[in-house]
């Protein structure tokens, strides 16, 4: 199965925006990996908020 490029895309984005990291980086990164960065940046967003 291929992960929808337009995904890969946004977790991108949304990874190098909050950690300041190189896109090549954020890339390079095995899609469970990268999925695991996003839950904790969201989990510290949430901590954060007070949610």
């Amino acid at each position: 199965m291929t992960y929808a490029a337009d995904r890969l895309w946004e977790e991108a984005a949304y990874v190098s925006y909050y950690l300041h990291w190189q896109l090549d980086s954020v890339l390079d990164l095995e899609h469970p990996v990268r999925q695991k960065v996003i839950e904790e940046i969201g989990r510290i967003h949430r901590a954060q908020a007070g949610d």
